[in-house]
């Protein structure tokens, strides 16, 4: 693994991005920085961090997905990588909110961000982005985010983090090749409200109620509606009120 760090950066993905643009970078080369200025969240939403209090990384991972119809493949491996590092550190009551949130309890401690491109030859490269709430204390008007540090009340080695969630995931995607079911039975074991009745809003802003029932193969949610039919949401069409 090649770990490059930095002091501070507009974005770690946008870095690794057009390193490996500009060359051939070894598989699994991570970026990570003290300070992130410009850190990006899914669809365009805004990473905000406290300098040097939190894990702020991006990993290069090459030819794991060759179909496009595969894509949120890449989503569940490093989500469930992520989450058993953090089982390892006994962080409580571990979940995955749809689609890339890493949440203890009903609160926000990180986000995944994946984004791939697609090569001349067809081959697909993906940079993984995690933003991971590790020792800030302070969230002043955001309510429903925290950090390891507030919730296990203990400071961590970030370093020693990144490591062990790199090596995992190295491990992880090996494993992926020999048994895939897995790692998509224990996403949608952890799925944050799974089987609870909650709000949700759509995209034109009305409010309904449904149950978490599951990701479709492509990575879209599927809730179980008060009519007993099964309906799939995209990215940004659906949000749970909680």
């Amino acid at each position: 693994m090649k770990l490059i760090k930095l002091d501070a950066i507009d974005s770690t993905n946008e870095f690794l991005k057009g390193l490996s643009s500009n060359q051939v970078l070894e598989n699994f080369t991570v970026v990570t920085a003290e300070n992130q200025t410009k850190g990006k969240g899914q669809m365009g939403s805004v990473w905000d961090s406290e300098p040097s209090k939190n894990l702020i990384m991006s990993v290069l991972i090459n030819g794991f997905v060759t179909d496009i119809n595969q894509l949120f493949d890449i989503n569940i491996v490093v989500s469930v990588s992520v989450i058993q590092v953090l089982e390892d550190l006994n962080i409580p009551e571990l979940s995955i909110k749809w689609p890339n949130d890493i949440m203890s309890y009903n609160k926000k401690v990180g986000g995944i961000l994946i984004e791939n491109s697609i090569k001349s030859d067809g081959s697909i490269n993906s940079i993984a982005g995690l933003g991971l709430n590790v020792n800030q204390i302070n969230f002043e008007d955001l309510p429903k985010a925290s950090s390891l540090a507030v919730i296990c009340d203990t400071t961590f080695d970030k370093d020693e983090i990144l490591l062990k969630i790199v090596e995992n995931l190295e491990q992880n995607i090996e494993l992926w090749f020999h048994n895939s079911d897995y790692f998509w039975s224990f996403f949608a074991n952890k799925l944050f409200k799974k089987g609870i009745p909650m709000p949700f809003e759509d995209q034109n802003q009305q409010n309904f109620m449904g149950i978490i029932h599951g990701v479709s193969p492509v990575g879209k949610l599927e809730i179980l509606l008060e009519d007993d039919s099964v309906s799939e949401f995209d990215i940004k069409e659906i949000q749970m009120l909680y």
